[in-house]
């Protein structure tokens, strides 16, 4: 059968069997592996994509179920070089051990950031409780999503932000 979807803003078309997951579809047909596949049974959530802005666990879901829906996986979250928030508080507060589970906990987070820009503990909590991370004992990754929270444009843009003022405040003075 033939699927199209939108995957990182791309539209894609393939010719699969109607089996295939969209894990799968998404490694194996469209190469994009930052996709993590973990415990094959839904219950680890190392798989999470977004689905029309939604979290899924794409192990879960037949690549025809997504067809005609925008699917954004951890390689989207970057635009043009500048790392997403989620991504650079990651980074700052080491939100990532073995970074097995980084990828679905970045999306999750970034689906959570897009409802609700500035979730408090218990709220961050609850919406990463359907991932398993085994190595960080989820604080770390909690305060990386209230630093991204705390910084939306994320710190490349504010620092491009803060250079544009210095060299705004040198020419008035020069």
């Amino acid at each position: 059968m033939q699927v199209s979807m939108t995957v990182n803003g791309d539209k894609v078309t393939r010719e699969i069997e109607p089996r295939v997951l969209l894990v799968h579809f998404i490694r194996e047909n469209l190469g994009l592996t930052g996709t993590h596949w973990g415990c094959d049974t839904s219950n680890c959530g190392t798989c999470v994509v977004l689905m029309d802005g939604q979290p899924v666990k794409s192990c879960t879901v037949l690549a025809a179920m997504a067809d005609g829906h925008d699917i954004r996986t951890v390689e989207g979250l970057a635009v043009g070089g500048t790392l997403d928030p989620v991504q650079q508080g990651f980074m700052e507060e080491h939100g990532l051990q073995c970074g097995f589970c980084t990828p679905g906990m970045m999306l999750t987070a970034r689906a959570l950031l897009d409802r609700n820009p500035h979730p408090d503990d218990a709220e961050i909590r609850q919406a990463i409780s359907g991932q398993i991370c085994r190595c960080t004992g989820y604080a770390t990754i909690v305060r990386s999503v209230q630093w991204a929270a705390a910084h939306p444009l994320g710190a490349q843009a504010e620092g491009d932000a803060a250079g544009a003022e210095e060299s705004t405040s040198e020419e008035v003075t020069a």
